[in-house]
């Protein structure tokens, strides 16, 4: 593939000062040695910016993350914080365990201080969620944390937040966006002396206080404290080498779990991620280390965090004792029907309580939610909509939020953080599990007692890869193709509803009446309801090349003896779907 001059021009600007020596060098080697293939590689596209930030290969060139496109795209989120006239404006960042995690969120901080506008940045790295907290605590009109979440090692990210401590969304995320692509040469960023903005005050360390404050937060959340020490619950605990290690262990102490035992070989920082091939909690291979430490001290559970600590897997012991990893939707209704359980016991669920989850997250959770008069808000796929109704909440004092989450292994069990949060997550679900042994009860068990009393449901992610422009295209005409051609059945059952949130509008077929789907923004996602109960979303994927199919099977059952046939009939049914769907 031959270098066009666009791409050309951009090696040219590379290649000379301001430039460090070491990228300058790096390139001009990849020229020398003819290396086309990986200069249109790393210069054929700049690494978007999109509504909740940019990911990508750490790597020199306009499409990867390194430390120069990290200074633009901070110029231009200053550009938008000076534009926003907000008096005396405030910034806060954190950073992970990955690579140059630190050297990008120091480089964040100078250009933000360097554009008049003090940054609190952390000392060492923390996770996502206390970056959340901090943006309030402190009185920011911004945040960042630098992160690429569960991704390879290669990979390294940087995500926006806004003066709610929850990811921007609009008018902020276009905003900004506008700003960052203005932004064209290196030699347009601020940047003037790091150590010199110390000296003013314009950069500030973020120390042990901003912990202590945030974990003062988490112990509050404690319902049930007698339990704890009485059910002497055994837990294994891993951060998969990030910041869980962090705060993690000192909240569970604090709450008294005494009997923890932490993966020793994953409780470093370590940027490689040594010891598994994705730092992904719902990875088996993730949590092999800790499953083989719960299996030789006989623990209840185990518990694992991602690099960045805002999302949580867990592995139970299934009906046969062995252990097993279990789902993010199964993992947040256990969640649910344990905090509206105990506050229900305590006569203290708010009359406006409402939990607030995402449109492919379970309707398990609904019901269960519905069952203790509690309001269910379903909103759009990502969790910044979840920090939206949050501060919508807020705004009009309408609704008490007091649980949410989304299907994909995050969970928030709390208001004072506006983005999912692994820390109270773990001590919620220790504190689950711990009440569920009181009972004599497994967590396996006791997601087995809610299928009982909610009906048994069973989803299935399918995710159909499509590399490269054709494979956008095919994609493309995949969702045309749903849209334009709407199906009546889905594995033999009767489609009863269909909501386009790409249009905001939806079907009831029966009384062929149109809805109109109150939501802040559209989202490419198709969404299929039958009489069966069946659920079936459509979306491609907003930072892979595929498209993704949920499927989301219900079935009432007696008593635990039918919950068996119930699984068979439900995967028989999810490949009847799969068919009807021609994946």
């Amino acid at each position: 593939m031959k270098l066009n001059d666009k791409i050309t021009d951009k090696i040219g600007e590379w290649t000379n000062s301001p430039y460090s020596e070491e990228c300058i060098s790096e390139i001009k080697k990849l020229v020398s040695d003819n290396n086309e293939t990986e200069l249109n590689e790393r210069f054929a596209l700049d690494l978007d910016f999109g509504t909740g930030g940019m990911r990508g290969i750490i790597r020199n060139g306009s499409n990867g993350m390194n430390i120069f496109v990290v200074a633009k795209a901070t110029q231009g989120l200053a550009n938008y914080v000076k534009k926003s006239e907000i008096s005396n404006p405030k910034a806060a960042i954190a950073y992970d365990s990955r690579r140059f995690s630190f050297e990008f969120a120091k480089e964040a901080a100078l250009v933000l201080a360097s554009n008049g506008i003090k940054t609190y940045l952390f000392k060492e790295l923390r996770p996502t969620p206390e970056l959340s907290f901090a943006i309030r605590y402190l009185g920011c009109t911004t945040g960042i944390v630098v992160t690429a979440s569960h991704n390879p090692k290669e990979y390294n990210g940087y995500k926006v937040y806004w003066n709610d401590g929850a990811q921007v969304v609009a008018p902020h995320d276009k905003g900004i966006i506008e700003e960052v692509k203005k932004v064209l040469k290196l030699i347009d960023v601020k940047k003037e002396n790091f150590d010199e903005l110390v000296e003013k005050g314009m950069i500030e360390w973020i120390g042990e206080n901003v912990d202590n404050a945030f974990i003062e937060e988490i112990l509050k959340l404690n319902i049930n404290k007698s339990v704890i020490s009485k059910s002497k619950v055994k837990i294994v605990f891993t951060p998969l080498h990030g910041t869980g290690a962090t705060l993690i262990p000192e909240a569970l102490k604090r709450l008294g779990f005494n009997d923890v035992t932490y993966v020793e070989k994953q409780m470093k920082a370590d940027s490689e991620f040594s010891t598994v091939i994705y730092p992904n909690p719902e990875e088996r291979e993730a949590l092999k280390l800790g499953t083989e430490t719960a299996e030789k001290i006989n623990a209840d559970i185990v518990i694992a965090t991602d690099p960045d600590a805002d999302r949580m897997g867990i592995v139970v012991r299934d009906s046969d004792g062995k252990y097993d990893i279990i789902t993010g939707n199964q993992i947040g209704s256990i969640i649910e029907y344990y905090i509206l359980s105990k506050k229900k016991e305590n006569n203290s669920i708010p009359a406006n309580a409402a939990i607030v989850k995402t449109i492919v997250t379970t309707n398990l959770q609904d019901e269960i939610a519905q069952s203790f008069g509690v309001k269910v808000f379903n909103v759009l796929t990502g969790f910044k909509f979840i920090g939206q109704k949050i501060r919508e909440f807020e705004d009009d004092n309408s609704y008490q939020y007091i649980f949410g989450g989304e299907e994909s292994y995050g969970f928030l069990c709390e208001d004072f953080v506006r983005d999912k949060d692994a820390v109270s997550a773990c001590t919620m679900l220790a504190e689950t599990a711990a009440w569920a042994k009181d009972k004599g009860l497994t967590l396996y068990q006791l997601l087995q007692n809610i299928y009982v009393e909610y009906g048994f449901s069973k989803e299935a992610g399918i995710s159909v890869v499509k590399k490269g422009k054709s494979g956008a295209e095919e994609i493309e005409a995949m969702m045309k193709h749903f849209r334009e051609n709407p199906l009546t059945q889905i594995a033999g059952s009767n489609v009863t509803y269909v909501y386009d949130y790409a249009t905001l509008k939806g079907l009831s077929v029966a009384e062929n009446e149109k809805i109109t789907l109150d939501m802040p923004t559209t989202s490419n996602v198709i969404q299929y309801f039958t009489e069966d109960n069946t659920k079936v979303s459509i979306r491609p994927s907003g930072t892979e090349p595929k498209i993704k199919f949920y499927c989301e099977v219900h079935s009432k059952v007696k008593n635990l003896e039918e919950l068996p046939a119930a699984e068979l009939a439900a995967q028989e049914k999810i490949n009847q779907i799969k068919i009807s769907l021609g994946i």
